[in-house]
C-alpha cells in the first residue's frame, strides 16, 4: 500500500495526516489495558477489492465507525474512492497475514485483508480531496456489516469546545489521542508496528482563520514514552479526546493534518460544529 499525499492549498506548512503501509501516537504508551477497545485500524479497498490506505477511527454507536472524510473518500490525485473497508479493533500489534503485497484481497486472510468486521465507506459530502480550510468536511463513516459489542465514543454536544476558545489559559488544555499510526517518521525511515497507541497534545488554537470552528489545532507535548505525544501517518480519523470538568470524556475531533514528519503542530476536525453535525447526524443520535 501507498501513502496518500494530497495538498492543503491553505496551509502551505501542513501536510496531510494520511495513510502508510505501516502503524501509533509517536512518543505515547501502547494501550495494554484495552482502554480503548472501540478505537480501530481500518484498510480502505477500491472497487477490486484491492487496499488503498489504512487510518484510524473509533465506534461511535455498535455500526458506526467515525474516521476521517480523506480515509472514506476521494483521493484526487489519482481519482481512487474507496468501494470497501476492513476493521480491526485488537489492541496489537496485529499480525499481517498472507497477502502477497499487490492484487485483489479476496481470499487472503489477516492484516491487511481480513478485520474483525467490514464496512461501506461514507464520505461527508463536502469532502473534496483538497483540505479547503478551515472547513475541510474531513470526516467520513464507516457503515459496519456486523454489530460490535465494544462499547463506543460519546459525541459532545454541539459548541462544546467553544468555551475553551474563550478561556484564558487555553494553552493548559489537553487532549487524548489514540491511534495505530507510524511511531517514528524521518526520510526513508519509518517504524510502525500496527499497535494501537495514546498520547497527550495540549491546545494550540481553536479560532485562527486555519481554526475558525471547524479545527482543533494543537500542538505536540513531550513523549519519550511519558504518555505525551503527537500525530503521524495512519493516525488519520482517528479519536481527539477532551475531559470536561465533570469528568466525561468525550470525542471531539478526528485527526486531520500534521506537520512534516508528525513533530509539531497538528490539526483534527471538530464533531461538535454545526457542519460535522449535520453529517453525523444521519447515523447517530446526537446529544
Amino acid at each position: 500500500m501507498r501513502r496518500l499525499v494530497t495538498a492543503i492549498a491553505a496551509a502551505a506548512a501542513f501536510v496531510a495526516i494520511m495513510v502508510a503501509p505501516a502503524s501509533a501516537v509517536q512518543g505515547g504508551t501502547p494501550d495494554t489495558n484495552n482502554l480503548y477497545p472501540y478505537v480501530g485500524l481500518s484498510v480502505f479497498y477500491n472497487v477490486n477489492h484491492e487496499p488503498l490506505w489504512r487510518c484510524s477511527g473509533t465506534l461511535i454507536s455498535n455500526s458506526v465507525y467515525l474516521t476521517a472524510g480523506h480515509c472514506t473518500g476521494l483521493d484526487p490525485s489519482d481519482g481512487s474512492v474507496p468501494k470497501f473497508a476492513q476493521v480491526w479493533f485488537s489492541s496489537g500489534p496485529i499480525p499481517r497475514g498472507n497477502y502477497p503485497g499487490t492484487g485483489s484481497c479476496l481470499g487472503w486472510t489477516g492484516y491487511p485483508c481480513q478485520g474483525d468486521v467490514g464496512g461501506t465507506p461514507v464520505p461527508n459530502p463536502g469532502w473534496n480531496g483538497f483540505f479547503t480550510l478551515p472547513n475541510t468536511h474531513d470526516d467520513g463513516v464507516v457503515l459496519l456489516d456486523a454489530p460490535q459489542n465494544r462499547g463506543f465514543a460519546k459525541l459532545p454536544p454541539q459548541g462544546y469546545l467553544d468555551t475553551l476558545a474563550r478561556q484564558r489559559g487555553q494553552q493548559n488544555e489537553n487532549f487524548t489521542i489514540v491511534g495505530y499510526g507510524v511511531q517514528f517518521e524521518r526520510p526513508n525511515i519509518e517504524v510502525a508496528i500496527r499497535q494501537r497507541f495514546i498520547g497527550t497534545t495540549q491546545l494550540h488554537n481553536l479560532g485562527s482563520a486555519l481554526a475558525d470552528g471547524y479545527q482543533v489545532l494543537m500542538s505536540a507535548s513531550n513523549g519519550n514514552g511519558t504518555g505525551g505525544g503527537t500525530t503521524c501517518f495512519g493516525d488519520s480519523g482517528g479519536p481527539v479526546f477532551h475531559t470536561s470538568p465533570t469528568g466525561v470524556q468525550y470525542l471531539v475531533a478526528d485527526i486531520s493534518f500534521g506537520s512534516k514528519y508528525c513533530k509539531g503542530q497538528s490539526g483534527a476536525y471538530r464533531t461538535d460544529s454545526a457542519a460535522a453535525r449535520s453529517f453525523l447526524g444521519d447515523f447517530v443520535s446526537l446529544p
